[in-house]
């Protein structure tokens, strides 16, 4: 059997997201408000990837995490992204003071403080893939976050970690990942994370509080061209 983590998509949707699944014969993705990931039974598998088109308008570019890059019939490569995958080892999972539940009515403050920051995809339904913690201002401004996304068996993986330019460098978004991680933990489960292999400052913070780099993966998106 494969590792949860070699796949995490895959495992999420035919497992604790499965409600979020749109799924055909041996391909399946989120739905569209959600997440923009896709997922394959088996990369190397022709029939695969024609069930995936039939999820996939012509010309629509789709995220397909970890596949590696590799042109296939019928679809080409649009933007390769590389990324790295690391896990929770001796993080200290601990509450955040002052940290908030986040949930749909903050939505539009989320989606603000994403496009000021770019941590990654984030939807108008994402925030129902698990747990989100905020930190507000005094004037109660949304500056930072941090949250769960993919989850397959054991694992769950924190996600859009974003401070505002104007409050980094006081530790925020470590208070978040450590807040996030006590509920992921909480029960039974073991933090993970996905970077950009060219975001070496975080990814030497992240190493810095008790993550390790597992492995190297690839977000590349795909568009479907007949």
């Amino acid at each position: 059997m494969t590792h949860p983590l070699d796949d995490p998509a895959w495992d999420s949707l035919h497992g604790a997201h499965a409600r979020f699944a749109v799924v055909h014969g041996r391909a399946a993705r989120y739905d569209h408000e959600v997440a923009p990931f896709h997922a394959l039974s088996d990369p190397a598998d022709p029939q695969a990837w024609d069930d995936l088109a039939e999820l996939v308008p012509l010309g629509e570019a789709v995220v397909i995490p970890g596949v590696g890059g590799a042109a296939r019939p019928g679809w080409e490569a649009a933007t390769r992204i590389g990324g790295v995958q690391l896990v929770a080892t001796t993080l200290r999972s601990e509450p955040a003071p002052g940290a908030v539940p986040l949930g749909a009515a903050d939505v539009p403050e989320m989606l603000d403080l994403v496009e000021r920051t770019q941590p990654g995809p984030f939807r108008k339904r994402t925030v129902e893939l698990g747990a989100y913690l905020g930190l507000r201002s005094p004037d109660g401004r949304l500056i930072a976050m941090a949250g769960e996304r993919l989850r397959p068996r054991g694992w769950t993986e924190i996600s859009a970690v974003c401070t505002d330019p104007g409050f980094r460098k006081r530790g925020l978004a470590t208070r978040l990942v450590r807040a996030v991680a006590a509920g992921i933990r909480e029960r039974g489960e073991i933090p993970f994370l996905h970077t950009s292999a060219r975001n070496e400052t975080a990814i030497r913070l992240y190493q810095s509080i008790g993550f390790e780099l597992r492995k190297s993966t690839d977000f590349t998106q795909y568009r479907r061209t007949r």
